[in-house]
């Protein structure tokens, strides 16, 4: 059984080394494709013309390390696409404000998300070595394990939960360039593309915390049945 365990976390690892790949050509591509406006301004468009006006556009430091933060209510934008005037950073920065647009009108999983993070952070500094020591407890305290497999659950009912919040935050972008004009028909097929190569990386994630979840949750099974 542990032979299948390991043929499927090599594929899963080479998927997410695809899908990272393609996430940067991709990027690459669509950045060499010229906009009359930077991803900043585009960001603060899209807040404007939804009406939002608490939310503050900032540039930070790194590739792709373009976020909401819900509790400081920034749109942050790493400097290339914060300068970018391209469809990639278009599309990014439409993408982050989605996130905005799903904190101001409530949605759902967004709220789940915000709500397990304190929980999830917490669970990833900690779970490695609960489970260490779990596996080489088994038979002695079987329950530092299961500890150990909760919190790894955690982490990916996380990751679960993760994937309808960026795909609905991408519907909302490419929806929104489109209908305001930033984008034509073939520049909004473009900003698409290069957000559902993002979303792959997404689902590659959280098939991968799954199933590295069945293999705790196989050895806690097997090792106290012997």
């Amino acid at each position: 059984m542990e032979v299948y365990y390991w043929i499927l976390f090599i594929v899963i690892a080479l998927a997410s080394w695809i899908a990272s790949k393609r996430v940067e050509s991709k990027f690459k591509k669509y950045s060499e494709v010229p906009l009359r406006m930077t991803g900043a301004e585009v960001a603060e468009k899209m807040l404007r013309d939804n009406d939002i006006m608490d939310v503050k556009v900032v540039s930070t430091g790194g590739f792709l390390t373009d976020h909401y933060n819900p509790a400081t209510k920034t749109v942050n934008l790493s400097e290339s696409v914060y300068h970018g005037s391209n469809v990639a950073a278009a599309a990014v920065a439409a993408h982050e404000c989605g996130h905005a647009l799903q904190h101001n009108h409530a949605y759902a999983p967004l709220q789940l998300r915000t709500a397990l993070v304190p929980v999830v952070s917490f669970s990833s500094r900690v779970m490695t070595w609960v489970l260490l020591i779990g596996i080489l407890l088994i038979k002695v305290v079987p329950a530092v394990l299961l500890a150990g497999i909760i919190m790894f659950g955690l982490t990916t009912l996380f990751s679960f939960i993760t994937l309808p919040v960026e795909v609905n935050a991408s519907q909302r972008a490419v929806a929104w360039l489109e209908s305001a004009g930033i984008t034509d028909r073939e520049t909004t097929e473009m900003a698409s593309d290069a957000l559902h190569s993002a979303a792959y990386t997404y689902v590659v994630a959280a098939l991968s915390s799954l199933a590295t979840l069945m293999y705790y949750v196989m050895i806690y099974l097997g090792r106290r049945r012997n």
